[in-house]
């Protein structure tokens, strides 16, 4: 543009050059002017467009706040909560509340924890909610009405509740009479019983029309058509919907019919049931119960008859007499009276002192003891012809308080004095009963001052008057009275100080009195005026009810001077001393102000906890600790006790000396620095209380609510129980409620947990202090929710669950027991989901003692198959058990019944205690024992084998208890059944015992226990055919395990190795021994537990070659004897054979293992040296039998056995078979020879089958019969084995 102006001047002409120079300039100046113009408007416009954006977005903010306050979820929280109402019948009552809460809460009301039905009474109620004001409109009242009502809010958030009572009295009340009132008796007292010592309870519930609190029915209980009056022996109550009387100490005197009778408006209501006391158990076993209504006549100086009832006895000895007992009133101390019983129930005392009152009691004597006394007589006080009687009882008393611990009693003096001393005075707290003596000595006047009594607690109060003649009645109990001082003013408060000033107006903060004047301070008023003037000036006509107070319309710069009266129910107290001269003058540091209100808890020897409250002038910045500081009394070196601020406004102070004084001061702190400091507070020493106790935390054992419970050491009537939690005031919690009783107060909780953990304090106000702590840690709340856990769904402990055993007759005792039952408790019996009870074949019963519930089924059979359950309640607590008996439980269980049943049976008659077992004799001798039980002289026993009687050498003694059958040279034929029978003419029993199988082994085993033990060691024979190894021992027989080995190895019977033995010994043949055999041999005897070995070594020089070994001269039979032998009766038997040997044998015949001696009958001859023979001239069937012959000299023998049968003419020729020996004892063992045996000890050997020639004759074991009935299966000892577990059995009732 530049240059285009440039090329456009260089073309004008001067004239044009002017004129465009003029024109151009005033343009300029219009275009600065135009865009300053626009620049200021666009300036306003951005300004203004920024305004309009910053307000919508301001609005938009706002919108989103109101949106996300109303999104913020809150529990319902009452504004205005409900209050108390008291009005008259027939009259309107209107409750009204205020709640809040997002969501919006619902609102429902309740009346007495029941909801609150419009419908239900039409008219009658009425429920609105209007603008958040929730209302219960109750119209045209009764007394009825008169109930605690809530209205609970509630959201998804949680649940808030208001309450309050609503009384509604009636202006009719003095017109209503008891006996107006409609009752209907509802649940009625049964037929009871009780012991002697219990209580006891009789109760009716009625329905009582109009019910009226304050008006109850007019009850009368009577005994037997007397009428009963309330005394210690007898508590009556109406009142709630129910009559009761309650006997708390039941004597046999209290038997009897009880009636009540209510007064009704149309005539009277009763009930009549019987009472039925029992004795108490007797201190002696056996000793008589206590005799009945004791009672005294002709009472004067010289004696008092005594007259009394005799106890009942049923299974006592017979009573033998009577001693009688006095007591003089007011003592405890029994005296007897009579030094020896009396037979008749009345007895005079004498030796009385008259003017003295005496109880009386009886107690009744057998030949096992005394039994226990006789409810006491009624006082009986001795009188003599002149006036000796004691004063009238004192008249109307009163009690009225004093101080802090004394009351002040007064009461009217008796109506007849009678030469009065004075006057004995008794208290007694309430709800406590033992009476404490006041005085100690007769007190003249007739007003005492009581004093060292506990502060706030309540008591009550009686008179006697006394004379030389004893003590009056007690007078009427006075009035409760709380232990309180006396109404007056407080005294004046102190301390103040200033917290904060402006320049035109001052904070005032002060301390209470010291003394409030028997009732609580309610207000406080201030008083001010110029430091230098008199006259005073009221601060405020409205009471001030905190100790803070803030003056204005002062003026800045000038000194004021305050004092303050504090007032209570009886009037306004006397000024303080004026606070020191106060500048107002307008605070401006930056530190805070002084912290104020200093007060102490929890004092203990050694520690306490200081509190104050917030600086009211917090400063430049807001206070974010404090530093407290401590010095002793009398100190002016303070030191500080926490080294960082401490945020809270509390500290625990520990480390103090018990006794000492302490004074305290607080700082506070911001951001700009430490602050001024509090006042100095009052000094406090450091010990506790006297009965100073902590909070204790618990579980309550009737609803399981975990609780923490204080019990102050001090307290009046205005005092309040202040909880906190981290010292923070709990007031109205949802979490927890707080409720108090006399001199203990409890915060419950509603339904504790974690959020619940912390520091929990309470304090006792209007006390010197009284306060406690106690921190609630996780671990402790654990403990307690559990133990709630258990109280509030309790359960019967059981210390066995439910079983069941066997009794004798076959009898079924199903039964549980449980750790503890109380004498209410109620159970049932269910059998397959059908409830049974005691009656024909079943007997149920409990005994408290024990623990032990029980059902005995006398009858068990298949139909008894199925589950048993067992439910008890007892009180709260519930449990059931059960027991399933189906299937081969029930199978095992019906067997053994049925098996005990007829064990029953069998016992009444002779009868097997112990079955037949068996025994192994030292000898080796098989022993069948069984014991007998039951049994007389005419009692039968035998002894069978397969049903074949067995007729022993000695008979069986039934009457020593036992009785046995023995089994000489025990072996495989003894196999077979035996059976032992018992029987009279009272029954028979049989015990049946089957030796095979197992058992057979058994008896095996244990022979070779015995055998084993009495083994030899193994010697060597030379024989014809080579070398034999031997083994004697008791006994032998191939039955048993034993084993032979030839270095390590198992030896086989074979031609080679033959393996035999006889009796008493066993033997290993070696044929033709080589070197082979050399080696060490070893016989192994086992009983199936313990292994026997003995052993020889046939090697090197002990190693005999056949020559060597070989013995011609040994003695043998040469030949002429037969295996067997069968012959005719009434024939001659010879049996004759060649022998040899030298030097020449000894021979020897046997018949059964026994001797043969020669007579007419046998004869044993032995001709040359050679020739041996036995004849038997007319053998007999006697004659039959085993025979041996048994040929030896000193170099050795030969023992060969012949078998002879005798048969009768005419019968067929017998198969030949082994005698049966009776009971002939073995043979003597000989002596195992360390060299080559000597003469007579038989050496088994045939030439022709050693082996063969040995061996005993093994009969074929023989079928066992069926198992007998009742007799237990074989073998076993006893048939009733041990069965379950066994439970205590309650004894009978």
């Amino acid at each position: 543009i530049i240059q285009r102006s440039f090329r456009v001047f260089g073309f004008r002409t001067t004239a044009e050059t002017e004129e465009y120079q003029r024109v151009s300039s005033n343009v300029g100046k219009g275009l600065a002017v135009i865009q300053e113009e626009l620049h200021r408007m666009r300036i306003a416009t951005k300004a203004q467009v920024e305004s309009i954006a910053i307000q919508k977005e301001v609005k938009d903010m706002m919108k989103k706040r109101v949106d996300l306050l109303e999104e913020i979820p809150k529990m319902p929280d009452f504004l205005v909560a409900l209050r108390p109402h008291t009005v008259w019948e027939k009259t309107p009552v209107k409750l009204f509340c205020t709640v809040e809460g997002n969501p919006r809460p619902i609102v429902k009301w309740y009346k007495g924890g029941v909801p609150v039905d419009p419908l239900s009474a039409p008219g009658k109620y009425k429920i609105e909610s209007k603008y958040g004001v929730h209302s219960l409109i109750i119209s045209r009242c009764v007394v009825s009405d008169t109930a605690e009502y809530s209205a609970v809010a509630t959201n998804q958030h949680g649940t808030a509740t208001s309450k309050a009572m609503v009384t509604v009295k009636s202006k009719l009340l003095h017109d209503i009479h008891p006996s107006k009132l409609e009752v209907t008796l509802l649940e009625r007292f049964p037929v009871s019983f009780g012991v002697e010592g219990s209580s006891i309870r009789l109760s009716c519930t009625m329905v009582v029309v109009p019910d009226l609190p304050n008006v109850p029915p007019l009850a009368q209980w009577y005994r037997d058509d007397t009428l009963l009056k309330p005394s210690n022996l007898v508590e009556m109550s109406v009142g709630g919907g129910a009559a009761s009387l309650t006997l708390p100490q039941l004597a046999k005197d209290d038997e009897g019919l009880y009636t009540l009778r209510i007064f009704t408006k149309d005539g009277t209501a009763e009930h009549s049931a019987y009472l039925f006391v029992s004795d108490a158990p007797a201190s002696v076993k056996g000793a008589p119960g206590a005799p009945m209504s004791v009672k005294a006549y002709d009472v004067n100086s010289d004696y008092v008859l005594v007259a009394w009832k005799p106890p009942n006895t049923v299974n006592e000895a017979p009573i033998s007499g009577y001693f009688v007992d006095r007591s003089v009133t007011g003592t405890d101390t029994w005296v007897q009276c009579n030094p020896a019983p009396v037979k008749v129930c009345k007895y005079p005392v004498s030796g009385l002192d008259v003017g003295h009152s005496y109880y009386f009691r009886v107690r009744a004597v057998n030949s096992a003891g005394i039994s226990r006394p006789s409810r006491k007589s009624g006082k009986v006080t001795l009188t003599g012809k002149e006036d000796v009687s004691v004063p009238s009882a004192p008249g109307q008393i009163v009690a009225t308080r004093n101080t802090k611990s004394s009351v002040f009693v007064q009461w009217e003096t008796p109506k007849h004095l009678k030469n009065l001393l004075g006057y004995y005075i008794d208290g007694r707290v309430v709800g406590a009963k033992e009476w404490f003596p006041c005085n100690h000595k007769p007190f003249r006047h007739n007003r005492f001052v009581v004093h060292g009594l506990i502060p706030g607690e309540s008591y009550v109060f009686r008179v006697q008057a006394v004379n030389i003649f004893g003590l009056s009645e007690e007078s009427q109990e006075s009035s409760p009275i709380a232990v309180e001082p006396a109404l007056a003013t407080p005294s004046a408060p102190y301390g103040i100080t200033m917290l904060s000033c402006d320049g035109s107006s001052m904070t005032l903060a002060w301390k209470k009195p010291k003394h409030c004047g028997g009732s609580k301070v309610k207000a406080y008023y201030i008083d001010k005026r110029d430091a230098d003037t008199l006259v005073w000036k009221e601060v405020n006509l409205a009471a001030v009810t905190e100790r803070i107070c803030t003056v204005d319309n002062l003026t800045e710069g000038t000194f004021y001077e305050f004092r303050i009266q504090a007032a209570n129910l009886a009037g306004v107290g006397l000024p303080s001393a004026p606070s020191t001269p106060l500048k107002c003058e307008a605070w401006t540091m930056e530190q805070p102000g002084p912290a104020y209100d200093l007060s102490f808890r929890e004092v203990r020897g050694q520690s306490l906890v200081i509190l104050w409250k917030a600086p009211i002038y917090t400063g430049a910045d807001a206070v974010t600790g404090y530093f407290v500081d401590m010095a002793k009394k009398g100190s002016s070196e303070f030191v500080t006790l926490n080294g960082d601020p401490v945020s809270h406004r509390y500290l625990q102070v520990t480390g103090l000396e018990e006794g000492s004084s302490y004074v305290f001061r607080v700082r506070a702190v911001n951001s700009k620095g430490v602050g001024k400091t509090s006042e100095l507070s009052e000094p406090v020493c450091a010990k506790a209380l006297p009965g100073t106790t902590e909070i204790v935390a618990g579980v309550d054992e009737e609803t399981g609510d975990v609780f923490l419970s204080f019990e102050a050491c001090e307290i009046c009537e205005t005092s309040k129980f202040e909880w906190s939690k981290n010292y923070k005031p709990i007031g109205d919690c949802p979490r927890a409620t707080v409720t108090a009783k006399g001199r203990t107060s409890r915060l419950t909780f509603t339904n504790p947990d974690k959020d619940d953990l912390g520091r929990y304090s309470v304090v006792v106000t209007d006390t010197d202090g009284v306060s406690s702590s106690y921190t609630l840690t996780e671990d402790a709340l654990n403990t307690m929710l559990e133990l709630s856990y258990a109280i509030r769904h309790p359960v019967v402990p059981l210390k066995h669950n439910l079983n069941y055993e066997i009794l004798e007759k076959g009898h079924v005792r199903f039964w549980l027991q449980a750790v503890k039952l109380s004498p209410s408790v109620s159970y049932r019996f269910i059998v397959n989901d059908k409830a049974v009870t005691s009656g024909e074949g079943q007997k149920i019963s409990h005994d408290v003692a024990s623990g032990v519930i029980q059902m005995t089924v006398d009858h068990f059979t298949r139909a008894n198959e199925g589950t048993y359950t067992v439910q008890i309640n007892d009180g709260k607590a519930k449990t059931q058990s059960s027991l399933v008996l189906v299937g081969d439980a029930f199978k095992a269980a019906l067997k053994e019944a049925e098996f005990q049943r007829k064990e029953h049976i069998r016992k009444q008659g002779p009868h097997f205690s112990e079955y037949l077992d068996f025994t192994v004799t030292e000898d080796c001798t098989v022993m069948l024992t069984c014991k007998v039980a039951n049994v007389k002289k005419d009692t039968v026993f035998h002894w069978y084998k397969e049903d074949d009687e067995v007729v022993p050498e000695t008979a069986p003694n039934v009457m020593s208890g036992s009785c046995a059958l023995p089994l000489p040279l025990f072996s495989r034929k003894d196999q077979g059944v035996y059976k032992a029978v018992l029987s009279d003419d009272k029954g028979k029993d049989t015990s049946v015992f089957d030796i095979s199988g197992k058992v057979f082994d058994d008896i095996i085993n244990a022979i070779a226990r015995n055998a084993g033990a009495s083994a030899s060691e193994l010697v060597m024979q030379c024989t014809p055919e080579g070398i034999r190894l031997q083994c004697y021992m008791n006994y032998y027989t191939e039955e048993m395990k034993t084993v032979w080995k030839h270095k390590d190895s198992k030896i086989a019977s074979s031609e080679k190795m033959r393996i035999g033995g006889t009796a008493e010994m066993a033997w290993m043949q070696i044929c033709d021994p080589s070197d082979k055999e050399k080696g060490h041999y070893a016989i192994e005897i086992s009983d199936g537990v313990t292994t026997h070995t003995r052993t020889f070594d046939l090697s090197g020089q002990g190693f005999l070659s056949p020559d060597v070994c070989f013995v011609p001269d040994r003695g043998r039979v040469v030949g002429g004897l037969p295996d067997v032998v069968t012959i005719m009766e009434e024939k001659s038997l010879s049996l004759t054979c060649t022998v040899w040997g030298e030097p020449t044998p000894e021979v020897t015949w046997f018949k059964n293992e026994q001797e043969v001696a020669s007579n007419e009958h046998t004869r044993v001859t032995f001709d040359g040296g050679k020739f041996a023979s036995l004849v038997i001239n007319k053998v007999t069937t006697d004659d039959s039998g085993k025979y041996s012959i048994n040929v030896r000299n000193k170099y050795g023998g030969e023992f060969v056995e012949i078998t002879v049968s005798v048969y009768r003419h005419g019968e067929p020729i017998p198969e030949p078979k082994l005698g049966q020996p009776r009971a002939a004892p073995p043979p003597a063992q000989p002596v195992p020879p360390k060299s080559p045996a000597p003469s007579k000890t038989p050496t088994p050997s045939k030439p022709q089958t050693p082996a063969q020639s040995v061996k005993s004759p093994t009969p074929a074991p023989a079928a066992t019969p069926g198992t007998k009935s009742p007799t237990p299966p074989r073998s076993v000892k006893s048939p009733t084995p041990p069965r379950f577990m066994k439970s205590p059995t309650p004894p009978r009732k």
